[in-house]
């Protein structure tokens, strides 16, 4: 019998049956509820239509004898009717409750309780209720013999016939009585009886046949088919999943069949597949370059690749600590703690001693691991050897040390300076010396706020273009200017783009050419003063030939022609111009300056040299053969310190032909002179100043430029003139360089580039050439 239950409880077709049949008598029964019960109420509502029309049939014929109150037509009538079959008791009552008439003789004249019956009905309230509803008049009760009664009361009213004619009632009164028809329901009850019983018939026939029908179909198209399903995925389960599965095709257990078919070869395709990746994540997992482990929550090592165990050499059981650090308890700050506490990945860095004896660095990530409930049942720890790195590090730390030690021992300042914004990043010791301010003063700096206003924007064009950039005026602490040279050249410093600054800090230097330039100026002007004495005395002669004879003639009281006195003034007025034009130029090639860089042409400035030299020479007996190009175009220089240049190199020639006509006891000839020659090569303005003196001597080709080496006899030269000139021509960006004549003696050769048409911006100061 427990099989049996069993086999219910378990079987596919029983549970189908009885969910069926379950379905079936709720469903029947629930339909023979409704249908009895609208029966049962049809039948009722008949009887009760039927009972109301005798009660109305009885009134009706009640009525013409009660107008006549005629007792014995009113009893006869009622015992008539009450004959026919069903009907068990007629009575009138009157309004005190008492039966008039009645088909019962021994209840005539009795007075029954008028809260009883269906006279409360009427007599809820006074007067009594003259129309009542249907509802309210039908009552159900309980015969003695057991079966059930229908009572229907219908109250009399008082008509005017009755007040007007007979005067037995007072108009006043409305009700006079009632009329109450009691009939059986026995018949009407067999018949739903009869009904109730056809019903359950009809369904426990419904229901067995029913039942019986699904019960072979189950059997037929369920169990069986199942079967064979369950039977397949028996053999899917046991690894066979290429077997067939026979049930057909046309409905939806064949195609349900045909699925799992596809299902058993799919999972067969995917298990391969599992296989293949098992194999190949177990390969990974033991070729990949790091180090990984599997722990439980007691910390020992489940599973480890190959990697870990070549750097560590761990042993069964082992702990991870004892493995990776030697340790007999866990880490203070144990990541795998953390990941079995909260379930989440945790990363850091750590250390420990490798099975050869060095010590090991490893970055490392924690991972749960979770069965299929979710909860972590262990933990995976990958790591990362970094002990290269860190060695590296170690390295880059000690190189960085060195590197700032000699950043901030270099001699020069330097700064690394931001490409895009300029701002200051980093500085040395020797620039916080020279600029005056303290470091974190000049980290808050923009470098290009040391240049002066006007210069800033070429300036930083310039540095961004990693240009050399020499002679740049910077504002330093106190609002002091220094000169700079500065080298540029492009780095990087933090991952970020940056210039590297190194500054030559000139201003002294400048300080001491200045101080020899004025010095060669002197030492010039010392050399030029005879000559500049007989340019000086011609005029002076003229003033004191005019004033001589002025005087004279004052003395004598002569009269001086108005024309004579006017030559004579007008002569010493223009010889007067000319000696202060002398002492001008002197003063103005004597005084200290400033390179001032503008627009000028060469032949200008050579002219201007030869106003000034040219008596001295013709004094010395040396000649000068000008050949100049008139149409050069204009160069940039400085007229003042180019003068300057052209004199010590007139100087120079002029001091060689001398030295010729001494140390060879040469007279002088009428070859011996000084060539000026200005043309234009390839967009380059050339000067040269041929001689005819001793030339260059042997070895000294490559000193010529060197300060204070010089070639004259102790006393006659100072050896800066040539230095001091190759300075000032480079400042201009030209070019000098001296060679052996074609006919001997010396040619210097002074070049400059033409000025370009737009150049504008670069000329100021001096316009004056």
């Amino acid at each position: 019998m427990s099989n049996f239950i069993k086999y219910l409880k378990h079987s596919l077709v029983s549970k189908l049956i009885i969910s069926v049949g379950l379905t079936v008598i709720l469903s029947i029964s629930a339909w023979a509820y409704f249908n009895v019960n609208n029966i049962k109420t049809q039948i009722m509502n008949n009887v009760i239509a039927g009972t109301d029309r005798l009660t109305s049939s009885i009134k009706l014929s009640t009525h013409y004898a009660m107008m006549l109150n005629s007792r014995d037509d009113i009893t006869q009538i009622i015992n008539n009717i009450a004959t026919q079959p069903g009907i068990e008791n007629i009575r009138i009552y009157n309004k005190d409750g008492q039966i008039k008439f009645t088909n019962q003789k021994e209840e005539i004249d009795k007075v029954v309780n008028i809260k009883e019956v269906a006279c409360d009905i009427c007599h809820q309230q006074d007067p009594p209720l003259s129309q009542i509803n249907m509802q309210k008049r039908t009552r159900f009760f309980q015969s003695e013999k057991g079966h059930r009664l229908l009572g229907i009361i219908q109250p009399i009213c008082n008509e005017p016939g009755c007040a007007t004619e007979c005067h037995f009632h007072p108009e006043h009164q409305k009700i006079l009585g009632s009329l109450d028809v009691v009939v059986s329901l026995e018949q009407a009850d067999r018949q739903i009886l009869k009904i109730k019983k056809g019903m359950i018939q009809f369904a426990f026939f419904t229901i067995l046949i029913t039942s019986t029908i699904i019960f072979f179909f189950s059997l037929q198209f369920v169990k069986k088919p199942i079967g064979k399903l369950i039977e397949g995925t028996r053999k899917i389960a046991e690894g066979k999943y290429n077997g067939d599965i026979d049930i057909g095709k046309d409905y939806e257990i064949g195609l349900l069949g045909t699925a799992i078919k596809k299902m058993g070869t799919q999972i067969g395709f995917d298990q391969e597949e599992l296989k293949r990746q098992k194999n190949e994540y177990q390969s990974l997992f033991e070729t990949v370059p790091c180090m990984i482990t599997i722990q439980d929550k007691d910390y020992r090592l489940k599973a480890w690749n190959r990697v870990f165990k070549d750097r560590f050499d761990p042993k069964p059981g082992s702990h991870c600590y004892f493995a990776y650090k030697g340790l007999e308890e866990k880490c203070f700050d144990c990541p795998v703690e953390k990941t079995f506490v909260d379930g989440k990945s945790h990363y850091g860095e750590a250390e420990g001693m490798g099975k050869n004896g060095e010590k090991n660095h490893w970055m490392f990530i924690t991972s749960p691991v979770t069965n299929a409930e979710g909860n972590v049942v262990a933990a995976m720890e990958m790591s990362i050897d970094i002990t290269s790195k860190r060695r590296l590090e170690k390295e880059l730390k000690r190189s960085e040390e060195k590197y700032h030690a000699i950043f901030n021992n270099i001699s020069n300042p330097v700064f690394v300076v931001d490409i895009q914004t300029f701002e200051i990043r980093d500085c040395n010791i020797k620039a916080l010396e020279v600029y005056g301010h303290s470091k974190e003063r000049l980290l808050k700096k923009i470098f290009s706020d040391f240049f002066i206003e006007d210069e800033k924007t070429e300036l930083i064009k310039k540095m961004k273009s990693g240009q050399e950039v020499n002679k740049v005026k910077h504002l330093v602490k106190n609002d002091r200017f220094i000169y700079v040279d500065m080298w540029v050249s492009p780095s990087q410093y933090s991952s970020r783009k940056v210039l590297l600054v190194t500054i030559n800090d000139i201003t002294k230097r400048l300080e001491t050419e200045q101080h020899l330039i004025h010095a060669s100026k002197m030492a010039t002007l010392g050399e030029m003063s005879t000559g500049i004495a007989h340019e000086l005395n011609q005029p002076l002669s003229v003033i004191k030939s005019s004033s001589s004879f002025c005087l004279k003639k004052m003395r004598k009281n002569e009269k001086i022609e108005k024309e004579v006195f006017n030559k004579l003034i007008s002569k010493v007025d223009s010889n007067v111009d000319r000696a202060e034009k002398i002492i001008h130029h002197m003063r103005q090639f004597a005084r200290k300056s400033e390179i001032k860089l503008a627009r000028i042409r060469i032949n200008d400035v050579l002219q201007r040299t030869f106003e000034m030299f040219n008596q001295q020479l013709k004094i010395h007996g040396i000649d000068v053969i000008w050949d100049k190009n008139e149409a050069l175009p204009e160069i940039l220089g400085d007229p003042d310190r180019l003068e300057q240049v052209f004199i010590n190199l007139v100087i120079n020639a002029k001091d060689a032909i001398e030295e010729k006509w001494t140390k060879e006891g040469v007279d002088r000839g009428e070859n011996d002179r000084i060539t000026i020659v200005t043309r234009l090569i390839d967009d380059r303005i050339i000067i040269e100043i041929h001689d005819t003196g001793t030339g260059i001597q042997k070895g000294a080709a490559d000193k010529l430029f060197e300060p204070f080496f010089t070639t004259k006899e102790v006393g006659k030269g100072t050896g800066l003139g040539l230095s001091i000139s190759y300075g000032i021509i480079k400042e201009c960006a030209g070019l000098i360089q001296i060679e052996k004549g074609m006919k001997g003696g010396a040619v210097c050769v002074v070049s400059f580039p033409v000025l370009d048409a737009d150049a504008d911006d670069l000329v100021y100061e001096n316009q004056n050439y």
